[in-house]
């Protein structure tokens, strides 16, 4: 079972969970202990170490990343297009996912919400309902208030991200106007915690399978027949938004970037771009597939290595076009099942949260499942809900994988333009 690749661990595990859980029900046990139980138990023990990573994890990755990008020397101008295209190409990204989410809704099931995949009781879900109501700010100023904390301590006991998130930046970014001496101690320092925290991340990522086992399982166990109809059904909706929205981005918004801005022939730089983005497809990894989208950007769509070589491995960390709309759409999904109708100012939170996570998260294993636990627990949704998506988890994130790596491959060519290459393929 070891040497099998951890997405097999992973597919395995959720099988044995549906079957364990049908097997079982609500009720069965063993020695006065019921399997509905221990399935929440197994669930709650790996959400409680998801939990136990976030904060060191999304401070230290972010001032990392920042502060990396500040410290760059005579690339100020390259840096500065490149971080102007992703943040602008996730942004584009999102409110694709957000437009999709809310027009099919696919946690709403025969018009009325898919409850029954939350294994929650009704009064438990009214106690959701009244959290996220009270999170939910009164106007957006609200929101902008929640960036800025007046305690950071405090905001990270309390799980505030946003302002977590807000504060990192600004700290990354100040690291590179102190003294080189205090700038590398400081630099040193959060480098290392975040090499402590991936592998801390590693090791809890391992136990994935036993994690999706307990969440699954319970969900399965506290379901009847009708129920576990509902279930496909909410998950089928939920595949179709994620894989549409996607398809969208890829198809329409970045051809016409291509187009318009970088004057290239969008077809072309597809045909460039197809071993890449099959190798992202078929391995689901960004970082993987790096050399191979350094190989085509360059040898195929005439990219400079100064270019490429800058804006590829920049954009293999911090731009994750394909994550941050795969979780607005899971966060929206998600409240969705519980009955819960968010209003506009939250659905902004959750586009500022996807927005800001991706630059931090997205280098890190796994970067979807804890970047999606900041957003639920910043609009108020019990994070053990992820476990609702784990089904089809993996199937999307090939999908979303190759839209990152597309969108870098754009991004190469658009900054390469911009930058005054004659060398890129023209329309």
């Amino acid at each position: 079972m070891l040497k099998l690749k951890l997405h097999w661990q992973i597919l395995i595990a959720l099988g044995l969970a549906v079957i364990a859980g049908i097997i079982t029900g609500k009720d069965a046990g063993i020695f006065g202990i019921t399997f509905y139980s221990i399935y929440n138990f197994i669930g709650t023990m790996f959400i409680n170490a998801l939990k136990m990573i976030i904060v060191p994890l999304i401070v230290s990755s972010i001032i990392v990343g920042v502060a990396g990008i500040g410290g760059t020397s005579g690339l100020a101008r390259l840096g500065g297009r490149t971080i102007l295209y992703y943040m602008a190409t996730s942004l584009f990204a999102i409110l694709i996912g957000l437009t999709i989410v809310n027009m099919v809704e696919p946690g709403i099931v025969n018009g009325e919400p898919a409850k029954a995949l939350t294994a929650v009781p009704d009064t438990q879900i009214a106690d959701i309902q009244t959290k996220v109501a009270g999170k939910d700010a009164s106007s957006i100023a609200g929101v902008f208030l929640g960036m800025f904390p007046p305690n950071i301590i405090s905001a990270a006991a309390n799980g505030k991200m946003l302002g977590l998130i807000v504060f990192s930046l600004l700290f990354g970014f100040f690291i590179t106007r102190i003294d080189e001496a205090y700038a590398s101690a400081q630099f040193n320092f959060w480098q290392g915690l975040y090499l402590v925290m991936l592998k801390i991340t590693d090791l809890i990522i391992k136990f994935a399978p036993i994690g999706v086992f307990g969440l699954v399982g319970k969900v399965i166990a506290g379901m009847d027949s009708e129920n576990l109809d509902e279930m496909f059904n909410a998950l089928f909706w939920f595949t179709f938004s994620v894989v549409s929205a996607l398809a969208i981005h890829i198809a329409v918004v970045m051809p016409l970037l291509l187009k318009f801005v970088a004057k290239v022939n969008p077809l072309k730089h597809y045909q460039a771009m197809a071993p890449a983005l099959l190798t992202a497809f078929t391995t689901a990894s960004s970082s993987a597939t790096l050399p191979l989208t350094m190989e085509c950007v360059e040898k195929n769509a005439g990219v400079s290595n100064k270019t490429a070589s800058f804006v590829l491995p920049l954009g293999a960390t911090i731009n994750m076009d394909g994550t941050a709309l795969y979780e607005c759409i899971a966060a929206m999904f998600i409240a969705q099942t519980f009955g819960i109708e968010l209003s506009f100012v939250t659905q902004f939170t959750i586009v500022l949260v996807a927005l800001l996570t991706s630059i931090g998260v997205a280098g890190i294993p796994s970067a979807s499942l804890v970047a999606i636990t900041i957003i639920l627990s910043t609009i108020g949704l019990p994070i053990e809900a992820v476990g609702l998506i784990m089904a089809v988890d993996r199937i999307l994130d090939m999908f979303r994988t190759a839209v990152n790596v597309f969108s870098d491959s754009c991004g190469a060519v658009i900054i390469g333009r911009l930058e005054g290459e004659e060398d890129i393929l023209r329309a």
